[in-house]
């Protein structure tokens, strides 16, 4: 599968601190090896010859190396000082020309800095902790800046002393508020200060050489990477968790480890508890064992505390949402392998009524683009594939006499190419499905040979941003062909293609590829553009691919020969007012409006008060703020009013699929439904109502 992955900063602490540099630092300084200056070498070789991007090592490129790499060490800006910056400002517009001759003194000047700065800072946190938790004055009217991405170096200690002893307050100010005693909270902090400590003295050269690399890479694009030899062995699970774990994609921010999404039928997911973007603060093994604080761990670290055999149970203490949303809580899950049934594609129907007629709407859920290759590979008659799924879902369905067929897409990351090639020949008569278009400039176009169809009929197809990859190409097609409508969100914008090189010493994984579709218009970047639209759940500046920087610009090549199947284009317009009409006074729909600008003003609102009377307040009206919308839509669809509210919807969950307490099942999902409304609107204003089995 092609997954996105951040490059994570290295220990993922937050920032750097003060003073001069110590003799005993100095006598540690870190050194490049011989090893590194040939790694840097083949890394800046392959880069050259099979990355993509055509790039140019040139005073441009050198300044967004060193940009990158500073973000990498010190994304917020608390540990380097004005004059550190100063001070390197000499390697800005140079690092083209160390790179060229493999010269890894600058990296490792900067980076020995960003050592000694860190121990600086972490001795200061210490000394502070020691100092007792009564020093904290939580009367007094202090705020905290929490987006630090563009804030000013600090010019000198005291600036960064009153910043850390501010974000320190902050912490002890939510574990308190969490119900922990001050020396609980003394002993958590000191105790993760302390491993911080232990783990930034333990920092070596290939570290430093990694953090580098992945600087000069990421300028290329945000997927290409180098991986040290450590990295390389764990890149095989990709930190997925998938094998023996809980099946949830990680990565790195700050010193903070975050759920980037969960696998589909993995543990996580079918527990419930475990969303994307909340933060692991602590892992612990078992029912009774001890909770190990784990902010300021290095990712592969987090990984393998998570790691564990099958069948045993793993508790995380997790942290949801941000600033004045901030909740804390620990969960419990039990460790298993993803099995291929847990991802496998289901179906359901759905009843629309219009008029004085019933429509069923035929629902095939398909979560990942999977395949069974071992049982393939083995000629096993009844491997499991998606294609071989979804194509008995199907005529299961039409056997039920299914007025129409969505294909609900949302939350696919991607998969097999091979699968969605074969699965859109389901839809379409041969012809081609995506195009490759390589570095060296040959295009490959993948086609479906079969010119029969198993199904005609009328079809939806359903996406969000978390569709991807695989998901896109599908959604591309079937939007190019004609051969029915895109309904949702934008999809994710994941239209690049990576290769893995082995090196003599780790390996690195390289763009070398992008996706376009028959039309020739690239899914990278712009994703795929829904015909009609559904409120944006997601935060689009911090998920998807145009919201990393270096990302590659969405482009057109020529198109592939093809026909189209249906011309749909002149029905949208009407079936877009139909839509806004419709949910114009749907609770639902007015539900999901308001709660996403709401969440936008939270997120927007990133000065956090330190006043303890304050935070409370500010929490009480964002908790009574959610109850009133809640309990509005509630009302509004005959349901009783909650006294309060049980679970919260945080950031990237979606706030309508909740559970009414009142009923025996979960509450149906208001998107699915309007997408079997905006079916029936298909099926009558295009004339598409025969649904042709395939002979």
């Amino acid at each position: 599968m092609l997954r996105h992955l951040l490059i994570p900063a290295l220990l993922g602490l937050s920032t750097i601190a003060y003073g001069a540099t110590s003799e005993a630092a100095k006598e540690e300084a870190l050194a490049p090896g011989a090893e590194h200056a040939l790694t840097n070498r083949a890394v800046v070789h392959h880069l050259y010859q099979h990355h993509y991007a055509r790039k140019f090592l040139d005073d441009e490129f050198s300044g967004k190396v060193y940009e990158r790499y500073l973000d990498i060490l010190d994304n917020t800006h608390s540990y380097f000082i004005k004059s550190d910056i100063q001070e390197f400002e000499q390697y800005r517009y140079k690092l083209d020309n160390a790179i060229k001759t493999n010269d890894l003194a600058p990296a490792f000047h900067i980076y020995n800095r960003y050592q000694n700065r860190a121990v600086e800072r972490l001795n200061y946190a210490l000394a502070l902790i020691d100092k007792g938790m009564k020093q904290f004055n939580f009367d007094a009217d202090e705020s905290l800046e929490l987006d630090r991405e563009k804030a000013k170096w600090a010019t000198n200690a005291k600036e960064l002393d009153d910043l850390w002893r501010k974000r320190i307050k902050n912490t002890v100010l939510n574990l308190k508020l969490a119900g922990k005693k001050d020396d609980d909270i003394k002993d958590l902090l000191k105790k993760r200060y302390e491993s911080q400590l232990n783990r930034i003295k333990q920092i070596n050269s290939e570290d430093a050489f990694q953090s580098y690399m992945n600087a000069l890479t990421y300028t290329f694009d945000p997927h290409t990477q180098y991986m040290s030899p450590r990295n390389s062995e764990n890149f095989n699970i990709n930190m997925s968790l998938s094998l023996q774990g809980i099946g949830a994609v990680l990565r790195s921010e700050n010193e903070n480890t975050i759920v980037e999404r969960l696998v589909t039928g993995g543990p996580a997911d079918k527990a419930g508890q475990l969303k994307p973007s909340d933060i692991i603060l602590g892992v612990a093994q078992g029912k009774d064992g001890e909770m190990t604080d784990v902010i300021g761990w290095r990712l592969d670290e987090v990984v393998d505390k998570i790691r564990g055999p099958k069948d045993s149970i793993v508790r995380l203490s997790i942290q949801s949402g941000s600033g004045q949303t901030e909740t804390h809580k620990e969960i419990s899950i039990l460790r298993d392998e993803v099995k291929l049934e847990d991802r496998a594609a289901q179906k359901e129907i759905i009843k629309v009524k219009r008029d004085d007629k019933t429509f069923n709407v035929g629902v095939v859920d398909i979560p990942a683009f999977y395949a069974d290759f071992e049982a393939k590979n083995a000629n096993d008659p009844d491997y499991r594939s998606t294609t071989r799924d979804v194509s008995r879902l199907i005529s299961e369905l039409m056997k039920e006499n299914i007025d129409g067929l969505i294909i609900d897409l949302r939350n696919n990351g991607g998969g097999s190419l091979a699968e969605v090639n074969d699965l859109l020949g389901l839809f379409i008569p041969e012809g081609p499905t995506v195009q490759v278009h390589y570095s060296f400039g040959h295009t490959q176009v993948l086609a479906d040979k079969d010119p029969e169809q198993l199904y005609t009929g009328p079809l939806v197809v359903l996406t969000n941003r978390l569709s991807a990859s695989a998901s896109e190409i599908f959604a591309g097609a079937i939007q190019d062909y004609g051969r029915g409508l895109v309904v949702g969100s934008q999809t994710f914008g994941k239209g690049t293609v990576q290769t893995l090189i082995p090196l003599f010493r780790g390996q690195m994984k390289v763009t070398n590829a992008k996706f376009y579709r028959v039309s020739g218009e690239s899914t990278q970047h712009r994703g795929v553009i829904p015909d009609i639209s559904y409120p944006e759940i997601y935060d689009v500046d911090k998920i998807g691919e145009s919201a990393l920087e270096e990302a590659l610009p969405w482009d057109k090549i020529r198109q592939a020969k093809y026909k189209t199947q249906g011309e749909v284009q002149s029905v949208i317009p009407e079936v877009n007012r139909r839509h806004n009409l419709r949910i114009k006074n749907n609770p639902d729909f007015k539900y999901l409006n308001q709660q996403v600008e709401f969440l936008k003003e939270l997120r927007d609102d990133t000065i956090i008060s330190l006043n303890e009377k304050t935070r409370n307040k500010e929490r009480e009206e964002t908790e009574a703020r959610r109850l009133k919308l809640e309990n509005e839509r509630r009302v509004a669809k005959g349901l009783k009013p909650l006294k309060e509210l049980e679970s919260q919807s945080e950031e990237g969950i979606d706030p309508i699929a909740q559970q009414d307490e009142e009923k025996d099942s979960e509450e149906s999902d208001a998107l699915l439904i309007e997408g079997g409304e905006i079916m029936v609107d298909f099926i009558q204003l295009s004339g598409i109502n025969k649904i042709v089995k395939r002979q």
